[in-house]
């Protein structure tokens, strides 16, 4: 005998080959519980409630079961033994949820429709809570956050480092020239102060080169800059200890980007880079949103603005976007940047859709595949080709 197994919000029921009720197991009369128990099923697990009732029927001498989830009709029969099949929408759960109320009356689980409809309500609450819960635990979200804060770190930096050097050069306008390291430039004025204080000695105790501290300490000697007071150097100096300490907090948080996308996206991460890796998700969405993008976009993600103007005015089209910050593409001859950049593209394409529907780690042999083709540029293309005049594309007038 074969029996069809539906499950609702009540619980589990089984279903004789005539549509009748033949048994049930209900779920715990609390919506946390039974919310928790509706999620594990959509997902294709096969819930307790289920097991014990296939038990029961296999008492009652059923032998095959009907199921409407195909994914829990195979971790039946691969968890039970038992004969399955499956059919989407099966005539015994329509009849059930279409007279649900009744049904409901009929077995003792509510007095009246109206006592289900708050059942209902109580559970459907308690499954969006979940639902939204389980959204907000995907770990590509928390990569997205920490990228861009990244990013905010990065614009708040140089804006301050503009102002720093604005201020500072009041005293020592040469230095700005001379020294383009933000942050060794903060360290410089943080701890030395003055420029007779930009000494040979104690400029070469900051790890300077030979060149640089002798270019520091002639301009030092020749400087055009104003005295400051007291007060002056110690606002400046107190500036330039807050943004050291960004720099450190920036520093960690790139380690903490690398970690968890080593977690998350370990193929992207050797493929593309830890940072690079984090802002294509960032700018893509998310990874399961990365993994649905053909190369050709994920070639230009990041250059929309410039994309969309050449469309616009038909001038020459981007042919990399963010990820012409990575070395291959950065370090190519001109020339050979936009096959480079297709190639990585594509890589990265194949390295996300491993990541997000769960492959095994094929970073390595993607990245063998990738430094294989950028062999085969470099000796195709190693002389530029032929420049060829680019002829605007003449746009029709609007009628």
């Amino acid at each position: 005998m074969k029996a069809t197994i539906i499950e609702c919000i009540m619980g589990v029921f089984g279903f004789g080959e005539k549509n009748e009720l033949v048994d049930r197991v209900l779920f715990p009369k609390s919506p946390e519980k039974t919310a928790e128990k509706l999620g594990r099923i959509e997902r294709g697990e096969l819930v307790d409630e289920i097991a014990a009732l296939i038990k029961k029927l296999q008492r009652k001498g059923y032998a095959s079961f009907r199921f409407e989830s195909s994914e829990i009709a195979r971790n039946a029969r691969e968890k039970m033994n038992v004969d399955v099949d499956v059919e989407s929408l099966s005539e015994a759960g329509e009849l059930m949820r279409g007279n649900l109320g009744k049904f409901a009356v009929d077995i003792g689980f509510a007095e009246d429709a109206a006592e289900l409809r708050d059942w209902t309500h109580k559970v459907s609450i308690e499954l969006t809570k979940t639902r939204v819960k389980k959204a907000i635990e995907k770990r590509d979200l928390v990569v997205v956050q920490a990228i861009q804060t990244i990013d905010d770190l990065d614009k708040t930096l140089n804006l301050f480092m503009g102002r720093i050097r604005e201020w500072y050069g009041i005293h020592f306008p040469e230095l700005d020239r001379i020294v383009d390291k933000h942050e060794t430039y903060a360290r410089l004025i943080a701890s030395l102060g003055r420029r007779e204080d930009l000494t040979i000695e104690n400029l070469e105790e900051k790890g300077l080169s030979k060149a640089k501290v002798e270019r520091i300490t002639e301009a030092a000697k020749t400087s055009m800059g104003a005295e400051l007071g007291e007060e002056d150097l110690d606002q400046i100096q107190a500036l330039c200890k807050s943004v050291l300490e960004l720099y450190d907090v920036r520093q960690s948080m790139e380690k903490y980007v690398e970690s968890v996308m080593e977690e998350v996206a370990p193929n992207i991460s050797t493929i593309a880079g830890s940072l690079i890796g984090a802002k294509l998700i960032a700018v893509a969405g998310g990874l399961r949103n990365l993994a649905k993008m053909p190369a050709s976009t994920i070639q230009v993600l990041g250059a929309e603005k410039a994309l969309f103007r050449a469309l616009r005015t038909g001038t020459r089209p981007p042919k990399h976007g963010l990820i012409f910050q990575h070395n291959l593409i950065h370090e190519a001859k001109p020339w050979q940047r936009g096959k480079v950049a297709r190639g990585l593209a594509g890589k990265i394409t194949i390295a996300a859709r491993v990541d997000t529907f769960g492959g095994n780690y094929r970073g390595d042999e993607l990245k063998a595949d990738l430094e294989k083709r950028l062999k085969e540029i470099k000796e195709k293309y190693g002389k530029p080709p032929p420049r060829k005049p680019y002829r605007r594309k003449k746009r029709g007038r609007r009628g």
